[in-house]
């Protein structure tokens, strides 16, 4: 589980990384508020600590510009502002949570569990659907028809995020973000590899749909015949 923390108090972001990663996450920090609506864009995190007193964009800002673009990840509010009107602003604004600061490490944690405990879109439990294939995230099954075959950890990621992206030309940047990470060093032709593998497996059960490279941009997941 990855976690993106937007918090220009570097001290207090490291601090914050360090126990979630000993609590078994993974996280990743942003110290601005443009630089980490760039990460929420690429919608690599499966949840959000976000600070309202942000540099260049303020967290309000973050937040709303977010939610415009249908983006859904979990967004907790972890900021100084504890007014009771700067609860209902950031709430009605789209926060999923509100924390004020200073608090108790393993508060932040219970919400942080509540919150991935809740049913979402991204981890739904129904297949994903496209053309004439059907994914299983949680067995990481790819049907078509009476044809099935099993997908590795890396290739079931990446078809999942083309089928929740149906008939989009998915830059590059994004599909290396959210399948390895945004700070992952990552060689370019690992991309393609797995590109490749996934072709394969899309054609060892007969399917007719088509991963295309848009040159330039990315790939591209269509069925042709609809």
């Amino acid at each position: 589980m990855r976690i993106l923390i937007i918090e220009d108090d570097k001290s207090l972001a490291e601090t914050l990384r360090f126990q979630l990663e000993r609590s078994n996450f993974e996280a990743d920090i942003c110290c601005d508020g443009e630089e980490g609506l760039h990460f929420i864009e690429q919608q690599s995190h499966d949840l959000i600590l976000l600070d309202r007193m942000l540099p260049v964009l303020d967290g309000i800002s973050v937040l709303k510009i977010a939610r415009e673009k249908n983006i859904s990840t979990p967004i907790i509010f972890v900021t100084a502002l504890g007014a009771l009107n700067d609860k209902i602003t950031g709430l009605d604004c789209g926060a999923d949570d509100y924390l004020v600061k200073p608090f108790d490490f393993e508060e932040l944690l219970a919400r942080i569990r509540c919150i991935l405990r809740r049913p979402s879109k991204w981890e739904g439990s129904k297949p994903l659907a496209l053309g004439d294939i059907s994914y299983d995230i949680g067995q990481k099954k790819l049907f078509c028809g009476e044809y099935t075959c099993s997908l590795s950890a890396r290739e079931g990621d990446l078809l999942e995020f083309f089928l929740r992206n149906p008939g989009q030309t998915i830059p590059r940047s994004s599909l290396l973000a959210k399948v390895w990470g945004p700070d992952a060093e990552v060689e370019d032709g690992n991309l393609d590899n797995y590109i490749y593998f996934l072709r394969r497996r899309l054609r060892s059960v007969q399917s007719a749909m088509q991963l295309k490279t848009v040159r330039g941009v990315g790939y591209q997941l269509e069925a042709p015949y609809v």
